[in-house]
């Protein structure tokens, strides 16, 4: 499906109710967080949301990411339901989901998978890197072939970069993967080889973190974890210390710049259930 601008518009806000709910448990419990990504590109560059997002993205430091798996299914209660690979077999994702309960958000590769997505809130950990270049760039290296893997155990159907014929050939091979994967592999042994990944850095602590869930850039260990308050949709969340150089490691210096059209690009899923917004 694609959004009309009114069903984004109530999507972004339903969301918005969430990031408060999942914002109380943090700060009842002391753990940090920050608005990451497209949600903190969105805070400072627009106020909220990028007008065309439709989906929330926090980052954690890795022992507050798991203190906060630890508390907030209980402390959220039965309107979520919150979830990692560790503990939902169906998720493809290395990193933590907060789903409404009673709501659906389902793409192709959630259906595949059989997993019972509602409207989300993504959750990665942040962990360090290596010390040693070498080992660090065989850590991340490692990671992202995992995280592939895992996606297409799941579905033979996941996104691909590239259209036209080039991208006839990667979603051809990425069918094939599907099916050799589903006879070599299984999720609980692909997500703790990629634990294992993670925790490679605390042998020896490096200067860098990374979100290693998803291709992301590393982030320098010196003011990393600090949080300060940031506006976003007219309320007071959570941002890194310094965003404008959080966003600038991230996008380049170029970061103030609209993309042109063509390259809005958002998860608008095939089934769409807000449930009874109780």
């Amino acid at each position: 499906m694609s959004y009309d601008p009114e069903t984004l518009r109530r999507l972004q806000l339903f969301q918005l109710e969430m990031l408060k709910d999942v914002d109380r448990v943090c700060r009842a419990e002391g753990i940090a967080y920050f608005l990451d990504s497209g949600t903190l590109l969105g805070a400072v560059r627009h106020g909220g949301f990028i007008p065309w997002d439709d989906d929330i993205d926090l980052g954690m430091p890795r022992a507050d990411y798991e203190r906060f798996m630890e508390v907030a299914p209980r402390a959220l209660g039965e309107r979520y339901a919150v979830s990692d690979p560790r503990t939902c077999a169906q998720q493809a994702g290395m990193f933590g989901k907060v789903c409404r309960a009673g709501t659906r958000f389902y793409t192709q590769e959630t259906l595949d998978a059989g997993f019972n997505q509602g409207i989300f809130i993504d959750i990665f950990p942040y962990d360090v890197m290596h010390s040693d270049s070498e080992v660090a760039r065989r850590q991340r290296a490692r990671c992202r072939a995992l995280q592939s893997e895992l996606y297409l155990l799941h579905s033979g159907r996941v996104g691909v970069p590239h259209a036209g014929l080039l991208g006839a050939a990667e979603k051809a091979a990425c069918r094939v993967a599907h099916t050799v994967l589903g006879f070599a592999c299984d999720h609980r042994r692909l997500v703790e080889r990629f634990e294992r990944e993670t925790r490679r850095g605390t042998e020896s602590p490096g200067s860098e973190y990374v979100a290693l869930a998803w291709p992301s850039v590393a982030l320098p260990a010196e003011g990393f974890g600090r949080v300060a308050p940031i506006s976003f949709e007219g309320c007071e969340f959570f941002g890194p210390a310094d965003p404008e150089h959080h966003l600038s490691i991230m996008y380049g210096d170029d970061w103030m710049e609209l993309p042109p059209v063509e390259a809005r690009r958002n998860h608008a899923p095939l089934v769409l259930d807000f449930g009874d917004e109780g």
